[in-house]
């Protein structure tokens, strides 16, 4: 069993179009506020070497991504914070701070209380114009499938390449690009914190098209054998990255570096070279 098998379960209570997008999606006034939150825990989030300011700062960041997904400004942060050690508390949250500050965010709240393991849950709120809103639904066929950054750098320092630890202790969201991509008129859009791959899966769900990838396309970490780093980029996780849709004639946006790495089909399958793409990458499983 895996998150995304769970998420099943709460569709059929809550209802399934409250379940398909990285944020929900709220009236307000003249403009759409979208609404996030995300639960990290020492154990299966914060690797060993991580500062407490770096905590901090990635809780924040993942939850500012979400937000840059919908093409919407960061506006506010509720931070609650379960500790295991009250000694770790300052750090985390100048680390929220520093991030928050950096993406045009404020922290208005939270909670703070007693854990036998360290976890930390965020929730975000951010402001978009409902004429710039982008979900994950509209992807067309005969559109480009684009990422930004270089996938795979956060996943590479977990398998020992130790030059990449900035992208995983402290992930930048693409708030600006997001922005940017908005209003472009890209059709698609999420970030890619699972991997490509499973990402990609999550855009199959909502679609009604498929996706045709080209390994040769996609941008690799450097200094890592070819067929490793290839690997890397496509099922990794922890990237924060965009991947997102949009028609030929939109492309390049100015501003947003990114890399086309395959087209969208019409028929609803996910393919790389031709052939199915494995549906793996960064999940949460109970046995």
């Amino acid at each position: 069993m895996d998150d995304r098998e769970l998420l099943k379960t709460v569709m059929k209570i809550v209802g399934e179009e409250n379940c398909k997008d990285d944020c929900a999606i709220l009236a307000c006034g003249d403009r759409v506020m979208v609404a996030t939150t995300d639960m990290l825990h020492r154990t299966t989030d914060f690797v060993d070497g991580m500062t407490d300011w770096q905590i901090g700062w990635m809780s924040a960041a993942v939850t500012i991504s979400d937000i840059a997904s919908m093409g919407a400004e960061p506006a506010y942060v509720l931070i609650a914070v379960g500790l295991d050690r009250w000694e770790h508390l300052a750090g985390i949250m100048q680390g929220a701070q520093d991030c928050c500050r950096k993406f045009g965010a404020a922290i208005v709240g939270g909670d703070i209380d007693h854990h036998h393991e360290l976890t930390i849950v965020t929730t975000g709120l951010g402001l978009v114009d409902r004429v710039h809103l982008v979900q994950r639904t509209g992807a067309w066929p005969g559109d480009l499938v684009c990422i930004t950054g270089t996938p795979g750098q956060a996943q590479a320092w977990l398998d020992g390449y130790k030059q990449f630890e900035k992208a995983l202790f402290e992930p930048q969201p693409r708030v600006a690009e997001g922005r940017l991509l908005s209003r472009s008129g890209v059709s698609a859009m999420m970030d890619d914190s699972d991997g490509i791959a499973l990402s990609l899966y999550d855009l199959l769900g909502v679609n009604s098209c498929g996706f045709s990838l080209d390994s040769d396309k996609l941008p690799l970490p450097e200094g890592i054998p070819e067929a490793q780093a290839r690997e890397l980029a496509m099922y990794g996780g922890g990237d924060y990255e965009l991947i997102f849709t949009l028609p030929p004639d939109r492309y390049p946006v100015a501003g947003v570096p990114c890399t086309v790495i395959g087209k969208v089909i019409t028929e609803r399958v996910v393919l790389v070279d031709g052939k199915p793409l494995q549906k793996r990458g960064y999940q949460h499983r109970w046995a």
